[in-house]
């Protein structure tokens, strides 16, 4: 059983009335890697009574940090801070934290651009450090020169070329060590300059400088990686190769400085105006639904030339049909019945003709999926499901149109399905994949040219081959790319478009009910991916007082679903890098809510999707909102 399972059968007894007060002992404790510690439960029933020999169930929600048994015993398996969860599904919960301290450095590697530097110049070393588990940590690092007449180092481990010849640069850190050859050659340079940045700037357009020396007779000589930095607060510059990558959050004159070297500094000014916000977003109409929560639609045009709006639903058992042909008009057209409590996804296939829906918490436990007849897109009909692999439930699927194959996400063991719908009235699976360890979460998966995109709560973002061949794959036997993963988790959808990946978060509250305000947070991290086996977070967009939910891009624009938020609008054109929201690319909202919803004048904006050159957006408290983004065409 997994965590999400185990939490969603104890909330109601959380929620309601408590029925036994779980108490773990030690609430906290520190474990070495490869060290144990017994953690040990106690059951007070309803009036207060210890139990004797209650069974309770253990669970390590960071499996990757730690392991627990069935009788309590935590085994430390890897650094940082653990929960491990002790229940009784349907009665409560409660958690203990274990801290596993970080191991020390015995691994330290050197590395530098170019380990030519030319006299009076300088650059940056790059060290890694390593511990024996092969994790790359943060640990103070002492850098020195054997030959300091010739080069010297400084703390942050900039080397500072001074006279021609060869010295060896070390570096220490606890008892890993690492060294690096330098040769210093002859520099023609006898001043530097900045280039000159050409056209206007905005606010949270990306700059690019470089330094280039000049000799006494003129010559342009090229090869300097100095350090950057800016006067004052309001923009930033970061080091990429030899390059200062500037962007800033508020127009204003900015000076740039780029240390060369020891003793030669270049300097210019760069002059910022405001981003123009251009254009607006207006609403066109609603499909309204006030008496449930919504989840998930897909828009697209029907076999019959008309367009429909399929939505699910959230604790409730119906797929909503609307046709949308006309936008400012929506039609509730038919409602499709399964057992479930949970409508979570909806997809339909390109061709238009089936569409797959999903389902949790079936009254006889067989969730899986279900495949619709789209014949009659006003009126589908029911024309398979499967279930057999897929019984946990599933909450988000993928369709590969050209493949015939959907993607799923299994609850139950947080496994990619591969399921074959060639033949839509008997699907069948034909490959599957996981993360190989306990405590996983799989939430959401999309497949874009070849490769698909697994969002793995706490362990990120796993990018496969499923077709592209860059690694091997093939569409049904996935093989394993690179993962992108960052402190807090909670990687909850992606969406790629061009050289970066939009990956969301996404936070509730503890105690959260959906028939209240709920202050979820959570934000969009903009990950380059141009070297896919080694992707960086270069960007964010955080709107400080929402969270964020699902995504949709087209043409330079990111459509988010930002619950408390709203719908937002934001301009990705060009380069991205640093906080998005600050700089000003944000460039519409719609609040999707009224008074008429399930939570009066709250909303929940959900996701979106552009159709037909309109913008589609769905709320789990008001149903569908139907808006236009009238602009002028981007430049970037």
């Amino acid at each position: 059983m997994n965590l999400l399972t185990l939490l969603a059968l104890s909330v109601t007894a959380q929620e309601t009335q408590s029925q036994i007060r779980i108490v773990v002992h030690p609430e906290a404790a520190e474990v070495e890697v490869d060290g144990t510690t017994q953690l040990r439960a106690e059951v007070y029933d309803s009036a207060g009574v210890l139990m004797q020999d209650p069974e309770v169930r253990w669970f390590a929600v960071d499996g990757d940090l730690v392991s627990v048994d069935a009788q309590g015993l935590v085994t430390a398996l890897s650094p940082g801070q653990a929960r491990v969860v002790v229940g009784m599904p349907g009665q409560g919960f409660t958690t203990a934290r274990i801290t596993v301290p970080q191991l020390p450095p015995v691994e330290l590697s050197l590395s530098i651009a170019d380990a030519t530097i030319k006299r009076g110049a300088s650059a940056q070393l790059d060290a890694g450090v390593k511990t024996r588990l092969g994790h790359e940590i943060s640990a103070p690092i002492s850098y020195a020169s054997s030959r300091r007449d010739i080069a010297t180092v400084d703390g942050s481990g900039r080397v500072f070329a001074l006279a021609e010849g060869r010295t060896i640069v070390s570096a220490t850190a606890g008892d890993a060590t690492g060294e690096l050859e330098i040769r210093v050659v002859r520099n023609r340079a006898s001043s530097y300059r900045i280039s000159e940045p050409s056209g206007s700037i905005r606010t949270g357009d990306v700059v690019r400088l470089a330094v280039e020396g000049v000799a006494s007779n003129g010559d342009i000589v090229s090869g300097f990686s100095p350090a950057w930095s800016v006067g004052g607060s309001g923009a930033t510059v970061e080091t990429d190769g030899s390059a200062g990558v500037f962007v800033a959050e508020r127009p204003g004159t900015y000076r740039i400085t780029a240390l060369v070297g020891e003793n030669a500094v270049a300097s210019t000014n760069v002059t910022v105006e405001q981003r123009e916000i251009l254009g607006e977003l207006v609403t066109v109409g609603r499909g309204p639904v006030s008496e449930h929560h919504t989840g998930d639609t897909w828009v697209f045009e029907g076999v019959d030339g008309r367009d429909y709006a399929y939505i699910g639903t959230y604790e409730y058992d119906w797929m909503k049909v609307w046709d949308v042909t006309d936008p400012a008009n929506p039609v509730l057209t038919d409602s499709v019945q399964l057992d479930a409590r949970r409508i979570n996804d909806v997809k339909v296939h390109p061709n238009g003709r089936i569409a797959i829906v999903t389902r949790e918490g079936a009254s006889d436990r067989r969730n899986g999926i279900v495949i619709l007849d789209l014949g009659n897109p006003a009126h589908p009909s029911i024309l398979s499901e499967y279930t057999e692999a897929i019984t946990g439930g599933v909450h988000n699927v993928w369709i590969s149109g050209e493949n015939n194959l959907v993607y799923a996400c299994h609850n139950g063991t947080s496994e990619l399905v591969i399921i074959d719908i060639a033949d839509p009235s008997n699907p069948h699976e034909v490959g599957r994949w996981g993360l190989d360890r306990t405590g996983k979460t799989l939430h959401d998966v999309i497949v874009q040219d070849g490769y698909a995109y697994l969002s793995y709560w706490n362990d990120g973002v796993i990018m496969l081959d499923v077709g592209a061949g860059s690694h091997g794959g093939t569409p049904t036997e996935p093989t394993f790319v690179s993962q992108f993963k960052y402190a807090i988790g909670s990687t909850h959808t992606a969406w790629r478009y061009g050289r970066y990946l939009f990956v969301g978060d996404e936070l509730y509250p503890p105690n959260w009910d959906l028939d209240r305000p709920v202050e979820a947070r959570g934000y969009i991290h903009v990950v380059d991916y141009s070297d896919i086996e080694n992707p960086a977070e270069v960007a964010r967009y955080e709107v400080p007082e929402a969270g964020a939910h699902n995504v949709w891009i087209e043409d330079d624009l990111l459509y988010v679903g930002y619950y408390q938020g709203g719908l937002r609008v934001v301009d990705i054109s060009g380069e991205l890098r640093g906080d998005l929201y600050a700089q000003g690319r944000e460039i519409a909202a719609l609040i999707t809510t009224d008074e008429n919803t399930v939570v009066p004048n709250w909303p929940m904006t959900w996701g979106a999707q552009v159709h037909k050159g309109h913008i589609f957006s769905w709320d789990l408290n008001s149903g569908i909102w139907v808006a236009r983004y009238d602009r002028p065409e981007l430049v970037p």
